[in-house]
């Protein structure tokens, strides 16, 4: 069998895991164990629930991972019990263009909440000359980037180093989180070309800091309302939001940090955001968004006490096991995600003759094992970290299923 998938059957293998599940129901990571974070609180996303419509994403904003110490940061993270509300449908903003905010504007695949470059303070409080939280509040982050806000939420302003591997180049970065306006956001690397085509590098910001002396004006060129302190040693280029400039085509991505295009999730094209990093993987302007979202934003999840939505009755709960029915024997796939290996059950208990195929999201083959029984282990420790795709052909039956390799 030819190591490389056709184009079609790529698309076919798209479409049958889309037919089970979409990108933005498929890419959180569930704790299915009652594992525990800091303070012993339930670590990453606790449930998922869809409708036809929406995705309900309930989670402590606690991450699996270990977090802290905050230098400096006299606040205590503490469980947000967040039900955040995702749309099915995302949409293009063709009005005026929506603002993030401060607090929340989007949250990671664990969980946590996502912030914008901002802190709360303006120079003289004037509402002007936004502080960099990335510059002034960066010595109390953690080593994973993150710290706590006053209401004890962890959060990010930037690439959260910990949730995925940013030094790894070789494959498509994952889905690490969805904007409130229901577009993905990546790690660091993806395809150089837009169709899907080409090397994988770490995508670019367009945004550079400007070259000023003092603040007078906005990077759009206009009469700031207020000047701020002149560029010194206390407060350098880059202490301050409008510090910095978009300038078009400088980079890969366009003012709110993202682009159009095919990503192994969307082999038709998606808008997605990306994390930006420098080539020694120090996070660069903007972060993650821009200073606007690109798409249109659903009400519930920003602003004052926001982030509590209420799950409809008729939601279906998601689980990430990949379950199937075969000549009414069920076909179980698992764990998934997995730290080394899935295991393929029939619940019936019946052997059965099976074939498993392992392809990355680019169709290299990977594995292909041909097995006799009802329950069968496919090692993939020698893998590296990444988005799989697991074919089991049953007779004359075939099922496809996503797996995520941590």
């Amino acid at each position: 069998m030819s190591r490389i998938l056709p184009t079609f059957f790529l698309f076919l293998v798209h479409a049958v895991i889309f037919a089970q599940t979409s990108p933005v129901i498929g890419s959180w990571l569930l704790n299915t164990d009652a594992e525990t974070g800091y303070a012993n609180i339930s670590s990453n996303v606790q449930s998922l629930d869809y409708t036809d419509t929406d995705v309900y994403i309930s989670c402590t904003c606690i991450p699996g991972y270990d977090i802290g110490p905050w230098v400096g940061n006299p606040n205590t993270p503490a469980n947000q019990d967040f039900v955040f509300k995702i749309t099915r449908n995302p949409q293009e903003n063709n009005g005026v263009e929506i603002v993030t905010p401060l607090g929340h504007i989007g949250v990671w695949s664990n969980g946590v909440s996502i912030f914008n470059a901002k802190d709360a303070f303006s120079y003289n409080n004037q509402n002007v000359w936004f502080q960099n939280a990335v510059v002034v509040e960066g010595p109390s982050f953690d080593l994973c980037g993150g710290h706590p806000a006053p209401n004890g939420e962890y959060h990010h302003h930037l690439n959260p180093s910990c949730l995925y591997d940013v030094t790894d180049d070789d494959l498509h970065s994952p889905i690490i989180g969805y904007a409130f306006d229901a577009f993905p956001i990546y790690g660091a690397h993806a395809y150089s070309n837009t169709n899907g085509t080409g090397e994988i590098r770490r995508m670019e910001s367009s945004y550079r800091l400007r070259d000023i002396a003092d603040r007078t004006t906005l990077p759009d060129g206009s009469e700031a309302n207020f000047d701020g302190p002149l560029v010194s040693n206390s407060y350098p280029l880059g202490y301050y939001v409008e510090d910095f400039e978009y300038v078009q085509d400088l980079g890969d991505l366009d003012e709110h940090n993202g682009r159009w295009c095919i990503t192994p999730e969307y082999p038709e094209g998606i808008y997605a955001y990306f994390c930006t990093v420098d080539p020694d993987f120090t996070p660069s302007y903007p972060y993650v968004l821009g200073t606007h979202y690109f798409g249109s934003v659903q009400n519930g999840n920003t602003g004052p006490q926001s982030g509590h939505n209420t799950i409809p009755g008729d939601a279906e709960n998601w689980s990430p096991t990949a379950i199937f029915e075969f000549n009414n024997s069920l076909l179980t796939i698992y764990p998934n995600p997995t730290q080394g290996y899935v295991y393929v059950t029939i619940e019936s208990g019946a052997n059965a003759n099976c074939e498993i195929f392992v392809y990355d999201s680019l169709g290299k083959l990977y594995i292909k094992a041909s097995e006799i029984g009802s329950e069968m282990r496919v090692d993939l420790d020698s893998l590296p970290r990444g988005v799989y795709f697991i074919r089991v052909s049953i007779n004359d039956q075939e099922t496809v299923s996503k797996i995520v390799l941590d």
